[in-house]
């Protein structure tokens, strides 16, 4: 135990920072909070034992309830290759979790009335006027909104989703585009393919909150790394999360086992230090554990942390709520059943149908990486997982379930 409360004492410089306020995170023994450390002390051997068996280079992990952190462990190494152990300040390539930071930082000049979520996205971006739907090319029967970019209903998709015409239409992803790509040049491919449906009728993961991003740069007139750290990074003191890893930093940076560990293939990941030719909304940020659980606890304190407001409570409301309805969720969706889409966000609407541990209410978006979290109003808990690897989604039910099991009362 007092291992334990040393190691828990070093993360938590990095989850709160210095200030101090009504919300802040402070630490806790897991029983003060109603979680038990044994149960806990799972995750532990869990993510220690796949790492011995080389199907994780490492892990950070926390877990915060009630306000207050109750479990941090960093697991394994943060580069295999080197011998270099995970630290509980390691930087995490964080992919699709770019999506919710984009989609607050949209919402914030939502609340300023600066842009409106039923505004037409060609407000903004007017060369994606007049689109088209499908390989006959029809006229779209309207043009998709901003809703539509946050909730992924506006037509557009990714061109790794699929095999067919439209989807070598689109870019891969912007992971890929944006090292390659000017943003005018994105916008231009984007511009010429057809919408695989029609705006508002069907939920397609896509490259709508690389749109919202570029959206939120020509409202607020800044660059989109500029903007979220003005509206998100600085106020909630989250230091280590950003587009491109300066060189003071890039010792900090968490590293892949080379190969897949199930299939062999070779596992490789763009270099974070490397400027891309956009700030890509969609996918391009990194982070630490530390600085994202900071987000998250703020939408769990309904917009609010350590005093500083980035949200009202009402919009983060709008932003968890359900916004697809009877709208049709895809032969693919990734939230699986249970859950819906709310403004950035899965949401869950039942305790049961997924196979993945939840009570009604809690929402999350996962990075491709392997980098998760989520939010539980009910259980009043947030939890983070950084790792590099393939294997997310298994790590995702795993990790539920590991800490859900270990709530006792």
């Amino acid at each position: 135990m007092k291992l334990f409360s040393v190691v828990l004492a070093l993360v938590l410089s990095f989850v709160t920072g210095a200030s101090v306020g009504a919300s802040e995170l402070s630490t806790a023994k897991p029983e003060q909070v109603g979680v038990s450390s044994e149960r806990l002390e799972r995750i532990t051997q869990v993510l220690r034992a796949d790492v011995a068996r080389g199907r994780i280079p490492g892990a950070v992990v926390v877990v915060a309830r009630r306000g207050q952190v109750a479990y941090v462990q960093a697991v394994g190494f943060r580069d295999k290759a080197a011998g270099e152990p995970m630290t509980p300040d390691a930087i995490f390539r964080i992919a699709s979790m770019t999506k919710p930071l984009v989609t607050v930082a949209a919402l914030s000049l939502y609340e300023e009335g600066r842009l409106l979520l039923s505004d037409p996205v060609s407000t903004y971006i007017p060369a994606l006027k007049n689109r088209t739907v499908g390989v006959e090319r029809k006229p779209a029967q309207r043009e998709m909104t901003i809703q539509d970019l946050m909730r992924h209903t506006s037509g557009l998709t990714y061109g790794n989703r699929g095999t067919t015409e439209i989807y070598k239409m689109y870019p891969e992803s912007s992971n890929a585009s944006s090292l390659t790509l000017t943003m005018d040049e994105f916008i231009e491919r984007l511009s010429t393919a057809p919408l695989l449906h029609e705006p508002g009728t069907q939920w397609e993961y896509s490259l709508s909150s690389d749109v919202l991003g570029r959206v939120v740069e020509v409202v607020s007139g800044k660059p989109l790394g500029e903007f979220l750290a003005e509206r998100i990074y600085r106020p909630l003191k989250m230091t280590d999360t950003m587009f491109v890893i300066p060189a003071d930093k890039r010792a900090r940076i968490a590293q892949p086992l080379p190969t897949h560990p199930e299939t062999g293939a070779e596992y490789k990941l763009a270099d974070p230090t490397v400027p891309r030719k956009f700030d890509c909304g969609g996918g391009c940020a990194v982070s630490t554990a530390g600085d994202y659980t900071r987000f998250a606890q703020m939408l769990l304190n309904r917009g609010v942390l350590d005093g500083a407001r980035v949200l009202a409570p009402r919009t983060v409301q709008l932003m968890t709520a359900d916004h697809l309805g009877q709208i049709a969720r895809g032969p693919e969706y990734y939230a699986g059943p249970g859950y819906t889409w709310g403004l950035g966000v899965a949401v869950r609407q039942e305790n049961g149908l997924s196979p993945m541990a939840g009570s009604a209410g809690d929402y999350f978006w996962p990075g491709a990486f392997a980098t998760y979290w989520w939010a539980d109003p009910k259980e009043q808990m947030v939890v983070v997982s950084m790792m590099q690897s393939p294997l997310g989604r298994h790590y995702q039910q795993t990790l539920r379930a590991l800490v859900l099991q270990a709530i006792v009362e």
